[in-house]
This record gives C-alpha cells, sequence and structure tokens, in this order.
C-alpha cells in the first residue's frame, strides 16, 4: 500500500460542516473588515493606478513571493523572508489536503496525497513549519530583546507574535499526538517524513494512554484550528493587513518615472485648493499606503533627516496620515504630522527606494508642502521666502541681476546662443554654477573638456533661469511652473536638439518634469556625457593615479540609477576609490536637496557634516560630488568638521579637466 495518511485521523469526517461553518464565518468578519477601511480609501482623489497590467502584476509576484525588497535588509529581511516561506508552504499544503478530501476524493475518487509524492509533500511541510517556527523566534528576539532604536512595539506586535506560536506549536503538537499513537507503532518509517512530528510524539506521548492520547488529540486539534481561524479574522483589525495590503500596492505602482510629481493645473479657475491640507486632498493611494506599511523602520533608518536629530521619521508621517483617514478625516493633516517635519525632508528618495512595501512617502510630503506654500504663504525660514522671490524678481536664489548670469565663461570657447544657436550641446548651467564661485570652477572645468573633445557648446546665458526645482520642492508651484515655461520657450526658439546638465537637479528637471509642460529634448548628466566622450576616444586624457572616495548624488544615483558611470570615469583617469559606509542607492543626503539648499539647518546636526564625517572614516584627501548642492554642502561640512587640512572636496569635472591631453 502506498504511503498516505488518514486526513481527519481520530476526529472523524463529522467535523468538515462545523469546520466550514466556522471558516465561513471567519473569511466574513476579515471581508468585512476591509470593507470598512475601503471606506477610508475612497476618500482620496482618484489616481489611475491599473495601465501596463501585466508589469504590475510582475512586480506583485516577484516583491510578494520572492521577497525582492524585503531582502534588501539582509538581516530582519532574511528572518521575514524564511518565516513567509515556511508559513506559506503550510498554507499551500492546507489548502491541498482540504482539495483532497473535499473536491478531488470524494467527487472523483482521486488521491493524490500519497506514495513518494506525498513522502516528500510530508517533509516538506514539517521542515517548512519548524522554519517558520524558529525564523519567527528570531523576529521575536530582534523585537522584544533586541530592540532596535526607534522600533516601536505596540499591542498587535504581541498578540500577532503570541497567536502565530501558538498556530505553529499547537499543530506541531497535534502532528505529534497522532504520530505517538500510529505511526510509531506500526509505521516507523514514515514518521521519518514528519521528522519535527515525530520528535514531539516520541519524546513528549509516547507510552501516554490511549484513551488519553485520542481526548488530548482532539482538544488540540479544535484549539489549533479555532487560533487558525482567529488568525483570519484578526487580519484587517491588527498590522496583520498588510499580508494584503502589502502585496496589492505593488499592483498599484508608480510606473512613471522614479520621483515624479504630479503638475498642478493652475489654470483650473475652479479649483479651490493647491496641495493636501486634508486627506481628501491626498490621493486614495496615499490613504492605502498607511495600511501597506509594515512598520519595519527601513525607511526611518535611511532618512538622513532622522539620522542627524531632525523632528522627521518618514514611516510615522505615513501612520499619521492613516490616523487621521480613518480616524478623523476632517481634522488637518499638518497640524497632525507638524510643518517641522515637512520642512525637514531633503527628497533624498532613500525611504522609497529601501520600503519593502511600495510606500510612496516624498508625494505625501510635497503635497503638504504645496499647503504650506500656495495656500498659507509658510516657508521653512526668512532666508528661503528671500530666495523665492529673488527667483521671482531675477531669475535666480542669489538675488543677482540676471544679465550676469553667463559672466562665468567670459574669456572661453562657449557661444551665446541668442548670438549663435549652430551648437552639438546646450548646457544648462543652473545657478549655483552661474553665480557661485566656488561652482563657476566646475563650469569652466566642463566647457574645456568639450572644448577639449571638439565639442560646440552653447548657452543661453542672461535668457537662462533657475530650472524651477528647488521653488517646487519646497512647494511653490506657481514659481516653478513660471520659471519654466520661459526657459522651455527659449531652448524650443534655439531648437535645441540636445542638452547637457551638471546639476543632478537642472537635469532631473528638465529631463522628466518639464515634459509635462511640452518639452521633450534629449537630456543628459555631464558624467554620463564625459563617460561617452572617454569611451568613443573622443576625450584624450592622461591618467594619473589618485585616491579618493565618491558621494552620490541623490538625484543622480536613486532618482536616474546613474551609479557606475561616474565611478567608471574617475578610474579611467586614475583614481581608486574607497567607498563610504553609505554608497550607491543607499547614499546618504548631502542635505541640499528638497529646497533646502537655500535653507538654514536649525535642528540636530548638519546632514553635510555627517556625510563629510563618513567621508574622513576612508582616510582618501578627496571627496568627489557630481552636483553643485553637494559641492556647496561639503565645502560648509569640511569647514564645520574643521579637516580642511584633510578632506579636499572636487567636482568629477575638476579632476578631468585636470588631466586632459591638449591637442
Amino acid at each position: 500500500m502506498e504511503a498516505t495518511r488518514e486526513i481527519y485521523w481520530n476526529v472523524g469526517h463529522g467535523v468538515i460542516l462545523p469546520m466550514y461553518f466556522f471558516a465561513f464565518i471567519a473569511i466574513a468578519v476579515l471581508l468585512y473588515g476591509f470593507y470598512r477601511r475601503f471606506a477610508a480609501y475612497k476618500l482620496g482623489k482618484a489616481l489611475i493606478r491599473h495601465d501596463r497590467l501585466l508589469q504590475r502584476i510582475s512586480l506583485l509576484l516577484k516583491n510578494t513571493f520572492v521577497q525582492t525588497q524585503v531582502l534588501r535588509v539582509f538581516g530582519p529581511g532574511f528572518l521575514h523572508a524564511l518565516f513567509f516561506w515556511g508559513f506559506g508552504l503550510l498554507f499551500i499544503g492546507t489548502l491541498l489536503i482540504m482539495a483532497q478530501v473535499d473536491f478531488t476524493q470524494p467527487v472523483f475518487g482521486w488521491l493524490f496525497l500519497k506514495g513518494t509524492f506525498y513522502k516528500i509533500f510530508s517533509l516538506t511541510l514539517d521542515v517548512a513549519g519548524f522554519v517558520a517556527l524558529v525564523m519567527l523566534g528570531g523576529l521575536l528576539v530582534r523585537r522584544f530583546f533586541i530592540k532596535p532604536e526607534g522600533l516601536d512595539t505596540i499591542r498587535d506586535d504581541y498578540v500577532v507574535h503570541a497567536l502565530l506560536f501558538a498556530i505553529l506549536l499547537t499543530g506541531f503538537v497535534v502532528e505529534g499526538l497522532r504520530i505517538a499513537d500510529t505511526e510509531l507503532v506500526t509505521n516507523p518509517g514514515l514518521a521519518l517524513f514528519s521528522p519535527v512530528g515525530m520528535l514531539f510524539g516520541k519524546f513528549f506521548f509516547l507510552g501516554m494512554a490511549p484513551e488519553a492520547l485520542s481526548r488530548t488529540h482532539k482538544i488540540l486539534w479544535w484549539v489549533h484550528f479555532f487560533l487558525s481561524m482567529g488568525f483570519i479574522v484578526i487580519i484587517p483589525f491588527t498590522k496583520l493587513r498588510h499580508i494584503f495590503t502589502t502585496s496589492t500596492n505593488y499592483l498599484f505602482t508608480d510606473l512613471s518615472a522614479r520621483g515624479s510629481i504630479a503638475t498642478i493645473n493652475l489654470e483650473d479657475e475652479g479649483a479651490k485648493q493647491f496641495g493636501a491640507a486634508k486627506v481628501n486632498d491626498l490621493t486614495w493611494k496615499d490613504i492605502f499606503d498607511a495600511d501597506a506599511c509594515t512598520t519595519c523602520k527601513r525607511c526611518q533608518e535611511r532618512c538622513p533627516a532622522y539620522a542627524t536629530g531632525k523632528p522627521l521619521s518618514p514611516m510615522k508621517v505615513v501612520k499619521q496620515i492613516g490616523e487621521v483617514a480613518f480616524s478623523n478625516p476632517q481634522a488637518g493633516l499638518i497640524e497632525k504630522v507638524t510643518e517641522d517635519v515637512l520642512w525637514a525632508c531633503t527628497t533624498c528618495f532613500a525611504c522609497q527606494h529601501i520600503c519593502p512595501a511600495n510606500i510612496e512617502h516624498v508625494n505625501k510630503i510635497l503635497e503638504m508642502r504645496r499647503d504650506l506654500s500656495l495656500m498659507k504663504g509658510v516657508f521653512p525660514g526668512d532666508e528661503v521666502r528671500t530666495a523665492i522671490n529673488d527667483i521671482e524678481v531675477n531669475g535666480n536664489p542669489f538675488g543677482l541681476a540676471y544679465a550676469a548670469r553667463g559672466e562665468w565663461a567670459d574669456g572661453l570657447d562657449v557661444k551665446i546662443m541668442e548670438q549663435d544657436n549652430d551648437v552639438d550641446i546646450l548646457y544648462f548651467v543652473g545657478c549655483f554654477a552661474s553665480f557661485d564661485k566656488r561652482n563657476r570652477e566646475v563650469a569652466r572645468s566642463f566647457i574645456s573638456i568639450c572644448n577639449a573633445a571638439g565639442i560646440r557648446v552653447g548657452i543661453l546665458g542672461k535668457e537662462e533661469k533657475c530650472c524651477g526645482e528647488p521653488p517646487r520642492k519646497l512647494g511653490n508651484e506657481y514659481l516653478y511652473q513660471t520659471v519654466a515655461a520661459q526657459n522651455i520657450e527659449r531652448i524650443k526658439a534655439y531648437g535645441v536638439k540636445k542638452i547637457v546638465a551638471t546639476c543632478p537637479h537642472c537635469f532631473n528637471t528638465l529631463k522628466r518634469d518639464y515634459r509635462d509642460l511640452g518639452m521633450e529634448i534629449d537630456v543628459e548628466h555631464y558624467s554620463t556625457y564625459i563617460n561617452g566622450l572617454i569611451n568613443s576616444s573622443r576625450l584624450k586624457i592622461k591618467p594619473s593615479a589618485f585616491e579618493f572616495t565618491y558621494h552620490d548624488s541623490c538625484y543622480l544615483g536613486r532618482y536616474m540609477d546613474i551609479i557606475a558611470q561616474p565611478r567608471a570615469v574617475l578610474k579611467a583617469v586614475g583614481g581608486r576609490i574607497t567607498e563610504m559606509e553609505k554608497s550607491g542607492y543607499a547614499s546618504f543626503c548631502c542635505g541640499g536637496g528638497g529646497g533646502l539648499i537655500l535653507a538654514e539647518e536649525k535642528v540636530g546636526t548638519r546632514i553635510s557634516a555627517t556625510r563629510v564625517s563618513m567621508a574622513q572614516a576612508t582616510r582618501t584627501p578627496l571627496l568627489v560630488s557630481n552636483c553643485p548642492f553637494c559641492l556647496t554642502m561639503f565645502e560648509d561640512g569640511i569647514k564645520i568638521n574643521n579637516c580642511e587640512e584633510k578632506l579636499k572636496a572636487l567636482d568629477l569635472a575638476e579632476i578631468i579637466a585636470a588631466r586632459i591631453v591638449t591637442r
């Protein structure tokens, strides 16, 4: 006879009807719980997230079943993934058992859980249950004994851990009771394929009186069943709801360009509100995100503002939005979140990049900033208000005359577009490279590189305005669209085919955001452009050895996936890199993003000083960046850390320009 087991051993088939009755009630409660929460989701504005369905399904499958995002943080991610796979296999196994006993066997007389397949099936479920139990123990130790900083423990955590432990342990106990009364007596070979259950039976129940075994087994079978039903019931009322919401959230992935934010129709005369003052000013996805959040605190751990003592926790912002939506939807969002929290964000995107639940933190903050800026006229300081006014008047945040914007190029082989637009590229210089003394050297270095490669470069000069990115990230959509429209008009008028920018913020804005305003022109960052010149042999360089560490600009790395190319350029000219503690996609922000390059950092440790400390730890003499905001912040950070003699901040273009072979 082929190896198999009686499914309802000792409890009898009479349990089927009451079992399904209670299961039906449990599922009904689960559905009702989510139905109640669905009413809160509907408070948000409409948002289309059902296009490219196959791609969305692929993301769901990959991140749910492969746990791709979860495993980005190996320690707790590994524990969670193994627990998920173990518990998931137990669930699948239960469904297969139900399929046989309640469908294939009574309807078709077909038993598929038998023979070698059954042995493998039994062993797989036993190992899966054991792995799930051990991993759950590891997660428990981490949460309740190690207690990582910032990981809040709430009532749900106690309930969920206790319930899961009880389900897994009672499952093994029930199995052990059955094996003690059957296989250890009549078929020890089959018991080997349930090793954990066999050990329970051998060490705890073997030798127990048959009547006691039978009675205990029946009681614990029902205990295990009702614990499992209880698990289903509490899902929508506890953090366990993320089992469904986190997975589903990958179906709602924003498939537009990373970091894109909605362009407001400022000409809508019927609009009474810009930005988010209440939850109904956000989208339904913003509210749904609160339910998808697992409170794993990964976003918080990666947040440079939180790490340097600012009041911002991306995780708490998301949860606070949920608290308002589900308890008091008419309450003011900003009163709940607070202005200090909102102004602390550098929009570095680290939170979203690491989030295993596909939560969109940054847009929520920007929408609330839009309310502060456009509706209330509030900014994070007088210095920011002054800079905003200067952009309105002079097209730059320094308050300098727009006519002086091209003076940095005096004496260089650069064409002014209004005089001669026969060029290979338009160099969009940006405000800092145009007016800031330190960053002017970067602009001049880039021109020398282009000249050496035989590239004809044009600039807009006095016709160029701020790209609009800093005011936009501060919430002033009106000013952004005003200066953007002026830039787009001039660029189109000259028939520009290609734009190169040295500022990642300008690059990101021109390449992505300006498309919403009607500009579809090829835009490239100078780091990839130079890499192309080197690879095509248009740029001749003489390598010379130097030691350096490299900082990945947030708007170049996480936003645009440009990680390897700048490193390739620096290595090609003789550089030997020592990576900082946080680099690549995990790079730590300089502190200048989100418009905060215009603001004074008044709370906590300066982000720039913290990043410079990471550079100091590498013991290299050079900190290389590819962004004028980063270079400016690092110059300040080096002074704050009093390490001018040991560490120097340079831009990538300066290093390349110093190694050009003149023709």
